[in-house]
């Protein structure tokens, strides 16, 4: 091979390097557009509409009679803690499903959304929980949950775990719907809004401390993101590599874990945001598993959800689980059917 052959086909070798990079800038700053937009359309329109100029005058201290309390007490801290309630959401889904290899395995379909829930309702029905103690037992029950299945699945792989967290989930499920029959009708209604998932009751305080607690998790989620490159790879290909299969695992869990809890804590339970993120991020980077564009994808579901259940009937404000229920159900379903076709070969 001569000296201009090496030279051009090292050249192109650098330019296939390049152009998944490129690409993942590009959709990276996409998606970062269009949250930053969706954020802004949940602030300013909607039924209670102001004038960016007016929205910048109220950031800069101004009081405008009635719009200052809409805007900066309503509907500000709903968007805020809806773009952070959807991020977290949506690495805690990338997480498990690239550490698992399956799309099925977010914390809304293996039971550690149902396990914060059923922890929350019990502390509220029956010690009378209210507050920060509510989220407090959402986050252990997450854990214990996700401690409990992953337990009953060691030695079984991911597919064992996701049918164990499968029964795990609906075990949770009739525990909540028990609860619920023993709550007292304001009891039962205030929690029935929790378990939809709303951003309706989001101020400023809780926003601060899911901001908080997103900062203290994240790094290591980041830091673990070589591990779960590795772990998307096989358990033995990544023994192979160097790996400490196990730590990973663990490590991963727990991170995966606080970061379903946190939003849970904060928000509810909103149903199917951790399940789309991921295979939705994949897809648009090209089948490569991405946790920042994952936060990306989910902090835009939540956003637009929330939008539109605010918005879509009017005189009604659906809570932003409809939205996304109503979302995700089909998703799961043609998932299910697509997998069930390539099993059987076609």
């Amino acid at each position: 091979m001569s000296v201009l052959q090496q030279q051009t086909t090292g050249a192109w070798v650098r330019q296939q390097r390049k152009a998944p990079r490129r690409r993942k800038t590009i959709l990276t700053a996409s998606l970062s557009l269009l949250v930053f937009a969706l954020l802004a359309v949940n602030i300013v329109l909607g039924s209670y509409t102001v004038t960016i100029p007016d929205f910048l005058a109220m950031l800069g201290g101004k009081t405008i009679p009635g719009a200052s309390f809409i805007v900066m007490e309503n509907k500000f801290p709903q968007a805020v803690l809806g773009l952070l309630v959807g991020a977290s959401f949506g690495v805690a889904g990338a997480i498990f499903q690239s550490m698992l290899r399956n799309p099925l395995a977010s914390p809304d379909i293996i039971g550690i959304s149902y396990g914060a829930s059923a922890t929350a309702v019990a502390a509220v029905v029956i010690f009378g929980v209210r507050g920060a103690g509510v989220s407090v037992a959402a986050i252990v029950g997450a854990l214990a949950v996700a401690m409990l299945i992953t337990a009953l699945a060691r030695g079984r792989g991911g597919s064992g775990l996701i049918l164990i967290g499968i029964g795990a989930a609906a075990f949770m499920q009739s525990a909540v719907t028990f609860l619920l029959s023993r709550a007292d009708i304001n009891n039962a209604q205030e929690i029935m809004v929790w378990l939809t998932g709303s951003l309706n009751s989001a101020t400023w305080e809780r926003v601060a401390i899911l901001a908080v607690a997103l900062l203290l998790v994240l790094p290591f989620a980041a830091a673990g993101s070589r591990e779960l490159h590795g772990l998307a790879l096989g358990d033995d290909t990544a023994s192979g590599l160097g790996f400490n299969v196990p730590r990973a695992r663990l490590l991963l869990t727990i991170v995966g874990v606080l970061l379903a809890a946190f939003p849970t804590a904060a928000a509810g339970p909103i149903a199917f945001v951790a399940f789309l993120s991921g295979p939705i991020a994949k897809r648009l980077n090209g089948g490569a598993a991405s946790m920042p564009l994952s936060a990306l994808v989910g902090a835009a579901i939540v956003l637009a959800a929330n939008f539109v259940g605010v918005n879509a009937i009017p005189g009604v404000s659906l809570p932003v689980g409809v939205v996304t229920g109503a979302l995700g159900a089909p998703f799961l379903l043609w998932l299910l059917i697509s997998s069930n076709r390539a099993n059987q070969g076609g």
